[in-house]
């Protein structure tokens, strides 16, 4: 966890009679008259301050090729010359993801598009709250330090982050940041299963109840799911069968991929491109992947977790393979129990429909009926 910087040196320009900052300056520059309303101390009641009226939030950015994006922090900055993540105050009513995109683009030039959310751990300190937003790097982008608020911005291989000078906040969670960003995690919905799960007359409308279930899975895709309900489906052996939370007063998010599958009377419903094959997951809804079984659903759903853990690969034989690369945790939901056992043998955990139906009710309100 990285705490925010303190106040922005592009203010130290406007009078020609104030100091010009630059990254290696020892005193931070004066705050700007004109800033935005989240740019502000605030104090704790034991005094402690800390920088961001609506929170902060910063963005540790994952490459498998390179590395995680860290920076390089100004002298004249909290905890000067160590190593974080880029980052800063939030504004009146933006998002941590927002905030995180806006200040790494702002300090880093690293583009919103390329990143993509994989999970949040948030620092609660009640009177104000620090989110890290763990992404992968979708993209290939180069950053560079724009202001003074930074020496430099590198890719750091994920071996060697623990050789640095890290800002100690960082430092404390590192361990934690780097289970969140050397695991791919995928959720696997069997979508005729689910659906069949409520008795509230979906037989009467298939394709349309899938519709709605695609929109709930969608809604909480985009919201998250806890960590602790993931870390608690049952192990299977593999990357799930770590802790996702390092407890204390760290809080995960977790935003796992999703692929749905669907078939029969649903097999059309939010496919994108009409001629996809199973098992490609086709782009439909929003953070929901599409998977249109042309036969079986049963058949097309082993596909798609076989295609994602490599088979029946331990997890020790996929990381010999892959050095810094990701670990591949999946999770599929389905109660029935011939499939259950069919996806744990390819490397899967499974878990009944009931888990997903609650986690959408908790996150929506009561489901739609299907």
């Amino acid at each position: 966890m990285t705490e925010d910087k303190g106040p922005r040196g592009h203010g130290a320009h406007e009078h020609s009679d104030v100091p010009v900052v630059t990254s290696r300056s020892v005193r931070a520059p004066r705050l700007p008259g004109m800033r935005d309303a989240g740019d502000a101390w605030v104090a704790a009641p034991d005094g402690t301050r800390y920088w961001g009226r609506f929170g902060a939030a910063g963005l540790l950015v994952h490459d498998p090729d390179r590395g995680v994006l860290l920076q390089h922090r100004a002298t004249w900055s909290h905890y000067g010359d160590t190593w974080g993540i880029p980052g800063g105050a939030l504004h009146a009513g933006e998002s941590a993801f927002d905030g995180a995109c806006r200040e790494a683009a702002e300090e880093g030039d690293v583009p919103r598009a390329a990143v993509e959310p994989i999970a949040s751990v948030v620092l609660d300190r009640r009177v104000w709250r620090y989110t890290t937003v763990v992404a992968r790097a979708i993209a290939r982008f180069e950053a560079h330090a724009l202001d003074a608020e930074s020496h430099e911005l590198r890719w750091v291989p994920v071996s060697e982050v623990a050789a640095l000078p890290l800002h100690p906040g960082f430092c404390a969670a590192w361990a934690l940041h780097r289970r969140l960003l050397t695991t791919n995690r995928l959720l696997v919905v069997d979508a005729a299963n689910v659906v069949g799960a409520r008795a509230d007359g979906w037989w009467k409308d298939r394709a349309g109840a899938t519709s709605r279930l695609l929109d709930d899975v969608d809604r909480l895709a985009s919201l998250g799911l806890d960590a602790g309900a993931w870390r608690d489906v049952e192990s299977s052996g593999g990357a799930g069968a770590e802790p996702a939370s390092a407890g204390g007063d760290l809080d995960v998010t977790l935003m796992p991929r999703v692929a749905v599958v669907v078939e029969g009377q649903a097999r059309d419903v939010g496919v994108s491109v009409a001629d996809t094959p199973s098992p490609r997951p086709a782009p439909a809804h929003g953070r929901v992947q599409v998977v249109r079984a042309q036969a079986s659903g049963d058949d097309a759903l082993v596909e798609v977790v076989s295609s994602a853990t490599g088979g029946t690969a331990t997890r020790e034989e996929r990381g010999a393979a892959a050095g810094d690369a990701a670990a591949v945790d999946v999770v599929v939901v389905t109660s029935d129990r011939e499939l259950q056992g069919r996806v744990r043998d390819e490397g899967a955990r499974a878990v009944g429909a009931g888990w997903l139906l609650r986690m959408i009710d908790g996150a929506t309100g009561p489901t739609a009926e299907y």
